[in-house]
């Protein structure tokens, strides 16, 4: 997976050595001007949404070369429904509007570093990362300057789709090359970055650990062409869920809704999705576990039932999150003050996703299981390795976000579930069992490591 982190160096070294080439002063210069001149419409976008004007100017340019009658997305008019990925935009009445808009689903919104490194990441996620994989700088930032094409470095330019051509010289002019002469133009344009975010997870690194599983689903369906697995939703991506989207019977926006996340999590697994009376054995096994861990007074251990002894439960969502909460008591050290019975379902939640973190997690590093070969080769990859990146809050979240049947004046666990779907209307039913599925295996594993003693019981943390 491409990550900031890895090109950080990379973008400040070249961007610190950029030069534009004598022949491109007045053309860059030219641009530059034209961005600046648009500079209040883009203010207008900054005091909403916290993106830095001039980052705005050159996707702007990039989009549709300055057009306000266009969305910034995808350079389509401002005055129809997109019909390019992203599909089902807009109308939109301003351009301010579709670029609020556009920003939201890039997950720029709430960013906050906007250093130099940062900015040129983001502007080459929109073209790709290919170029790294050539030995060559990209066009799309670096064109009309010494850090692209001859004499002083490499040429070269993907043509098409897969096709790229080492002798080609893209001629158009590059984003960091229009916003260096900007600079020039400009006193008030500031690259100083926010040092006091280092090391903050930004939105769009948030969501890479999902995007890249998504690709990872959608290659093994078959996408054409194959999706780079890099955690960036990019132009391909976007049209492989597009395609699947229209396949699936889904609303077709070219985007990774909770819908569409559940939807290809389902289609990827071998068989389908676990259905509840599967998920309430998985809780059964955990249950017995429990037990296992905690032998009476006498010292002798209790023999678990197999499935085939289990009695009838209830195997409704909702059912089976409170027996999952239920086990929380069962398996967690309790020195200290014990917590009361009558504890809040919110409180009941943190505990389940403190409990599972510290079971799935070591030191950072995930805590892999015997148990995931039982999961079958689909889902077992899909968890393998993977358990840090999928997050156990976020799968957690994508369970509890799932259309539940229930009314936010149920009380209890049912009320909780109910409060949260009911700000968070459409999204499929089939997530619920899905991510249950992944959260129960997920403590199963660690759970079977401490009855065979080779793992240590969970810290307590306060």
């Amino acid at each position: 997976m491409v990550s900031f982190e890895s090109l950080k160096n990379e973008y400040e070294r070249n961007w610190a050595n950029l030069e534009i080439r004598p022949g491109r002063h007045a053309d860059a210069s030219g641009v530059a001007r034209k961005a600046i001149n648009g500079k209040a419409t883009y203010q207008q976008i900054e005091r909403l949404t916290g993106v830095p004007w001039y980052f705005t100017a050159l996707c702007h340019y990039r989009e549709s070369n300055f057009d306000f009658d266009t969305y910034l997305g995808n350079g389509e008019t401002l005055h129809r429904t997109t019909t390019l990925v992203p599909k089902g935009r807009g109308p939109f009445a301003t351009f301010v509007d579709g670029a609020v808009d556009a920003f939201r689903i890039e997950n720029f919104i709430g960013a906050q570093d906007w250093s130099i490194a940062r900015m040129l990441f983001r502007l080459e996620a929109f073209n790709g990362f290919g170029y790294h994989a050539k030995g060559v700088n990209s066009p799309y930032l670096y064109g009309g300057s010494n850090l692209y094409g001859p004499p002083e470095a490499r040429a070269g330019k993907f043509v098409r789709d897969h096709v790229f051509d080492s002798g080609h010289v893209d001629s158009q002019l590059g984003t960091a090359v229009i916003l260096h002469a900007m600079l020039d133009l400009d006193s008030s344009i500031t690259l100083d970055g926010n040092p006091q975010f280092a090391g903050r997870v930004e939105p769009e690194d948030d969501a890479a650990s999902t995007i890249v599983l998504m690709q990872q689903a959608l290659n093994r369906l078959g996408a054409n062409p194959q999706l780079a697995e890099d955690g960036i939703s990019g132009p391909k991506t976007r049209t492989a869920v597009s395609q699947f989207q229209q396949q699936n019977g889904l609303r077709d926006t070219g985007l990774l809704d909770g819908a569409t996340i559940a939807a290809i999590t389902r289609a990827a697994q071998s068989g389908g999705a676990m259905q509840n009376g599967d998920l309430s054995q998985v809780l059964k096994r955990l249950e017995d576990l429990a037990q296992v861990l905690r032998p009476p007074a006498g010292g002798t251990l209790p023999v678990p039932t197999t499935p085939g002894n289990t009695l009838p439960v209830p195997n409704d969502p909702i059912s089976l999150f409170e027996r999952l909460f239920s086990l929380v008591n069962k398996t967690t050290p309790v020195p200290g003050p014990v917590t009361p019975a009558g504890a809040a379902p919110v409180d009941q939640l943190k505990q389940v996703v403190d409990l599972l973190s510290t079971l799935l997690n070591k030191n950072g590093k995930p805590m892999l299981g015997q148990v995931n070969g039982a999961l079958g080769e689909t889902i077992g990859k899909l968890l393998d390795g993977r358990k840090t990146a999928l997050g156990i809050g976020g799968t957690l979240a994508t369970a509890l976000l799932s259309s539940v049947t229930a009314s936010p004046n149920a009380g209890g666990i049912a009320g909780l579930l109910g409060t949260i779907v009911s700000a968070v209307p459409g999204l499929g039913q089939f997530a619920m069992p899905i991510s249950l599925a992944l959260t129960a295996w997920g403590v199963l594993g660690k759970l079977e490591k401490w009855a065979q003693g080779t793992a240590p019981a969970p810290k307590v943390t306060t």
